[in-house]
Parts: structure tokens; sequence; C-alpha cells
């Protein structure tokens, strides 16, 4: 890769071809059986099953700005050509002043009707995240993305900052993605297909979690994009860029 992201620099996995076409298994190296045969579902569903039918045929996209410089954060999101931002936080050996200039950086290039999310894949205990939720909003803050790791951890940061908290690996890495909604303790719902073990899947979630949804990838190829698209596309309701 590129650029370092979540900690990661090289990306491994298999595409499969099948009767309705490509399918991607990219599971994270760290993850166990369990995990990784949700991902083995969806690359079966797309080389064998195929999609639903989608209901739009436009899908309003953000950049993703890896975790930075502030002049290269800058020039990711200008050059992007997007509207939205996901913007990596909490990165390990960088600062609280390092995410700020960063956000700042964001914000800068997108200007005031840009809309600008932070990542924060759980790095953030309780206390550190409501601080630097409220320190980051001066910036517009659309939303802020798994700040803590637990459940609990989330409800409990919902509970002391204005600014609405999406759960991302409190869902796709659950035992039952459908707790969330149960613990109050996001407003929105961040869903990829492949930790989910599907588009038909993923659409169940969405369902039964009762959340505003938005699509995500997990560092995939083409291929496995494809199968996000699918799903943003075929979603009853998408109020964010995906």
């Amino acid at each position: 890769m590129r650029t370092r992201f979540r900690g990661v620099t090289r990306r491994e996995g298999v595409l499969v071809r099948g009767p309705a076409g490509w399918g991607e298994f990219s599971p994270f190296a760290e993850y166990g059986p369990a995990e990784c045969a949700r991902w083995l579902a969806a690359a079966r569903e797309a080389a064998r099953d195929g999609w639903p039918a989608p209901v739009r045929d436009r899908i309003p996209v953000n950049a993703t700005i890896p975790a930075v410089g502030p002049e290269r954060a800058h020039a990711l999101a200008k050059e992007s050509g997007c509207r939205t931002a996901k913007v990596k936080v909490a990165e390990r050996g960088q600062t609280d002043a390092d995410d700020m200039a960063r956000v700042e950086a964001v914000r800068d290039a997108l200007g005031p009707d840009g809309r600008v999310r932070i990542d924060v894949n759980g790095g953030w205990d309780v206390g550190h995240a409501a601080r630097m939720i409220r320190a980051l909003d001066r910036w517009g803050l659309e939303y802020a993305e798994q700040p803590c790791a637990t459940l609990e951890e989330l409800a409990a940061v919902r509970r002391r900052v204005d600014v609405p908290i999406a759960a991302d690996e409190s869902i796709r890495r659950a035992e039952d993605p459908l707790r969330v909604r149960a613990a109050e303790a996001a407003d929105v719902a961040v869903l990829k297909v492949q930790p989910l073990g599907g588009v038909a899947a993923a659409l169940r979630v969405a369902e039964a979690c009762g959340l505003p949804v938005v699509v995500s990838s997990a560092v995939e190829t083409s291929v496995g994009l494809a199968a996000g698209v699918a799903l943003a596309a075929a979603l009853p309701e998408l109020r964010y860029a995906c």
C-alpha cells in the first residue's frame, strides 16, 4: 500500500469467480475462523448468488483521509473531489495535536459546506473521547465513528457529547450486531459487507437495527468495493455519503 492505513502496509486476499460474477475474500490477518467465515460467505454470495436489485442509481461517496500530516491531508481532501471526508484519528504514536491539525486541514480543504467525520477505531477511553470530540467539533463534525472499543463506552460518550456517534467495530466484529440498538450506543450504523456476511445479510442488519446507515469498505479491491456499492444502492434510505 502506498500509504500506511490502520497500521497496515500490505493487504492480501483472494478473488473468486462464479456464475454471478466476482467475489472477494480478504479478512485481516488477525481475524479468527468465526469472523473469516462471514467474509467467505460474502465472497460466495457475490460469485454465486448475486446481489439484490438496486433502488437508486447514484451513491454519494466520501474520501477517507489516513493519519497523515496536515499538508498531505489537505491535499488528499482537495484532490478527492468529494464533499465529505472521514478523517482517521487516534493513530498509535501520534498526539491529540496531530489529530486536531489534520481535521482542521481537511475542514479548510472542503470549506464550510463540506462534511467532516472522524474515525477513531476504538482508540480512546470515555473521558478522552468526550474531550476530543468536543474539541474537534469546533470544525463541525458530522459524526464520530467508534470513539471507544465497547458498546458500554460508546453509550457513555453518546450521553456526554452533542456530536452523533457511529458504531463500526461494535457491529461488524460483534457476535450480535444488533446489540448496538439495545444499548442505545449509537446514532449511526456503519455497515461493511464482508464482515457481515454479504449484501443480503447487511440489509437484514440495517432493517433490524433501525438506525441510519453508512456503508463503508474494509480496505478492499474494486471487487470488494462493488459489493459495498450494491449494498448502498439497495438500502431503502441513504442519508449519508458512503
